[in-house]
């Protein structure tokens, strides 16, 4: 049975040959275009005040980034499967979506590679964190109908819960692992107790992508068995435009969310919903936004409703939204750390630059940002995230305490 440090050299072997690739792009695009995979942070960013700031008050054993996909092309024995919109150049939106993907997470199509440098690139980078600190692995269900039938041509990509659980068991310094389970399949709440007992730390749904509605009956038995056991559920809400799944936008609503809710479960909001628009109970039009705060507001929320703060940083988001998040700081015990990794090691989603020019960061700090994210997109999106700031408002450091949310009191 491999070791676990030959196992760490086997998929590092791997990301060598990856980075050389990257290297090798880099050189045909724009560097603000094309991740170019640097590895070791030099000593001159280490040193760099910004830096050396943002673990002030944090605990690193307390951070586990809650959001982070796993990407592939099911060529390393994963399992994972990519659809026909990804993978088809005859969609090309969606077939450059992909490449993007892959090059932020420092993979490529070396055939029988990119499975596993995807995941040595993503232990290289958590081995430039602090002890403690962990990642928390997706997998990803595919789309099903009402009957609870899987349809793969529906389905952007898939991720076995069973990969993601093999990476968490073979690296447990560094990953945590994330079931997605759909409620409608007649096996999901026999699958959803084997997934908890298989050490899972959440459950993970995109309802637009994947065909659930949170509202629905139908729901209630996963329910029961995600209160029971304490186990969270983190769920996409407002619009979805990097997965497409079938005409179900409207089940990202926040407010469908209620039916969890009252039945106890403990639900994280990827995003905080702040992309997108829902109707409201009187059926007006609002913000997905504005819905997730009046959600937040509810007695029903109280101890169970929270929001993960990944992806609020891109391009397609408004200042507005960040500073409305730093502002209220009554709701910082109840947002969580997120990265929504590989996103930040896509070059052209987010701007330090644009953000300091919206007043949110230091102008200072933005060189130093830029350089570090080109070596260390999940370091880069903590740093940057721990300075956003707001007329002296900030993040406080219960927003980088996730851990707390994800780990069961057995006493």
């Amino acid at each position: 049975m491999m070791t676990f440090n030959a196992q760490r050299r086997r998929l590092l072997g791997f990301l060598a040959g990856g980075t050389a690739l990257a290297a090798a792009g880099a050189s045909l695009a724009r560097p603000v275009v094309v991740n170019p995979c640097r590895a070791a942070i030099p000593v001159r960013l280490l040193d760099s005040p910004w830096l050396k700031q943002v673990w002030a008050g944090i605990d690193p054993a307390g951070l586990w980034d809650c959001h982070v996909h796993l990407a592939g092309l099911g060529d390393g024995g994963s399992g994972i499967e990519i659809g026909p919109q990804l993978s088809s150049p005859l969609q090309p939106v969606h077939y450059a979506q992909r490449l993007f993907y892959m090059n932020a997470g420092c993979a490529h199509d070396t055939p029988g590679a990119v499975d596993a440098a995807y995941v040595a690139r993503l232990l290289n980078l958590c081995d430039a964190m602090p002890e403690g600190f962990k990642v928390m692995l997706f997998a990803f269900e595919r789309f099903h109908d009402t009957a609870g039938h899987a349809h793969p041509e529906h389905s952007a990509f898939y991720v076995p819960n069973a990969w993601a659980a093999k990476l968490a068991g073979e690296f447990p310094a560094r990953f945590e692992w994330v079931a997605s389970l759909h409620p409608y399949h007649a096996a999901a709440v026999d699958d959803l107790k084997q997934a908890i007992s298989g050490g899972a730390r959440a459950v993970k749904w995109l309802p637009a992508a994947q065909g659930m509605d949170p509202a629905s009956a139908k729901c209630d038995a996963f329910y029961r068995v995600l209160a029971e056991s304490g186990t969270p559920l983190i769920v996409h809400c407002g619009e979805e435009k990097a997965v497409k799944g079938s005409d179900t936008q409207a089940f990202g609503n926040p407010l469908r969310l209620r039916r969890a809710l009252d039945l106890g479960v403990k639900v994280v909001v990827a995003h905080c919903a702040t992309m997108g628009s829902d109707v409201d109970d009187d059926g007006s039009v609002r913000s997905s936004f504005d819905l997730f705060l009046k959600a937040m507001a509810e007695p029903r929320a109280v101890n169970r409703l929270y929001g993960d703060i990944s992806a609020i940083t891109l391009r397609n988001r408004q200042p507005a939204v960040i500073r409305t998040l730093l502002e209220r700081e009554d709701l910082h015990e109840r947002l969580l750390h997120g990265s929504d990794y590989p996103l930040p090691g896509v070059l052209p989603l987010i701007s330090s630059a644009t953000l300091a020019r919206a007043g949110l960061l230091p102008k200072d700090a933005v060189a130093d940002l830029d350089a570090l994210r080109e070596h260390n997109p999940l370091l880069f999106d903590f740093v940057l995230k721990r300075l956003l700031s707001w007329q002296g408002h900030s993040f406080s450091p219960a927003v980088f305490d996730t851990r707390r949310i994800f780990t069961v009191d057995q006493s």
